[in-house]
């Protein structure tokens, strides 16, 4: 048996587009132990979401995916959609990032959460109902009882999302998945959630993948960090470490975008300079090349292969970083 809950190895996923191969994750590994918090952190299009979709079994029909996904020691890619239905909820559940478009505005709140418990239990409406009452107090949802009436538009943003997280959690799952969750909220209440989150964690068990482009939640939350660019992993250790002996310029820049207390006031804030590569165009050596303050002639010919350089640590970089703490 796996001692991790969840192994992602050599993970894939291509689609097509305009008769292009769009590899949105090329060749991602890493595993979630039980109970372990996993941050996977990368600007849009890096692909840290299709790989999340892909664990959950929600990309399109249009999607190849190759590689290996276990879960729980279960094989996960080739699995038909009703295989996956057993796992989904009740294995692995996700939260996603705009509580708006996930609730169905026509529904009440008791409704919904009623419905997901029911998915996954053969339970009486009135048994249905209580459990929703406590997964909304467990969730720290204030007057629950009274929020089961009332609909998607009549909570605030940061009710909505504890909606979503009593509803993710109505089966009680092994694994949580958090897509960006906190995005559009404000900070206040941003990191009321991932408090919450952590706190959910520690009492029912869970193991919790987030997904963001926001080093300094990882910072805060994550025990290991996963740094994708381009669809691959670029450069992966535990916390601690990863942000004691920075090694990938990638990451470098995304630290350096953190807004400071210390900086002035009014001063510029920093931002990695160009844009991410075009999937559908694949080219020779690294693709943070044209971006990358370290970039030789070598790495525009050659990409650095994704090994463990130190223990526990593993980027791909030709000219990596040299030491500098910075969080």
């Amino acid at each position: 048996m796996s001692a991790s809950l969840l192994e992602v190895s050599n993970l894939r996923v291509d689609f097509q587009q305009d008769g292009l191969l769009v590899r949105a994750v090329d060749g991602l590994t890493y595993s979630v132990d039980r109970g372990q918090t996993v941050a996977v952190i990368g600007e849009s299009g890096s692909g840290k979401t299709v790989s999340s979709r892909a664990i959950m079994g929600l990309l399109p029909p249009t999607a190849s995916v190759t590689g290996s996904i276990r879960f729980d020691d279960v094989e996960m890619v080739g699995l038909s959609e009703d295989a996956m239905r057993e796992h989904r909820g009740r294995g692995v559940a996700m939260v996603f990032q705009d509580p708006t478009r996930s609730l169905n505005p026509t529904m009440r709140i008791g409704a919904q959460i009623r419905e997901a418990i029911q998915t996954h239990e053969k339970v009486a409406r009135a048994a249905a109902q209580d459990r929703a009452i406590e997964l909304l107090e467990l969730v720290r949802l204030p007057a629950a009882r009274e929020r089961l009436e009332q609909y998607p538009h009549q909570l605030s943003g940061g009710m909505r999302q504890r909606v979503m997280i009593a509803i993710a959690l109505a089966a009680e799952p092994k694994l949580l998945i958090a897509d960006e969750a906190t995005t559009a909220l404000d900070v206040t209440t941003q990191a009321q959630i991932m408090e919450l989150l952590r706190d959910l964690q520690q009492r029912l068990g869970m193991a919790l993948i987030m997904i963001s482009h926001d080093l300094g939640l990882a910072a805060s939350f994550a025990d290991e960090v996963v740094v994708m660019y381009a669809g691959r992993a670029v450069e992966r250790a535990p916390t601690r470490k990863l942000f004691a002996h920075v090694r990938m310029p990638y990451t470098r820049a995304l630290l350096d975008a953190i807004p400071r207390l210390e900086n002035p006031s009014h001063s510029r804030l920093a931002a990695v300079p160009g844009q991410p590569p075009n999937l559908a165009l694949r080219e020779l050596g690294c693709p943070f090349t044209p971006r990358c303050p370290n970039a030789t002639d070598h790495c525009r010919d050659h990409e650095p292969a994704f090994e463990e350089h130190e223990p526990d640590h593993l980027w791909a970089c030709w000219h990596p970083c040299a030491d500098e703490a910075r969080l």
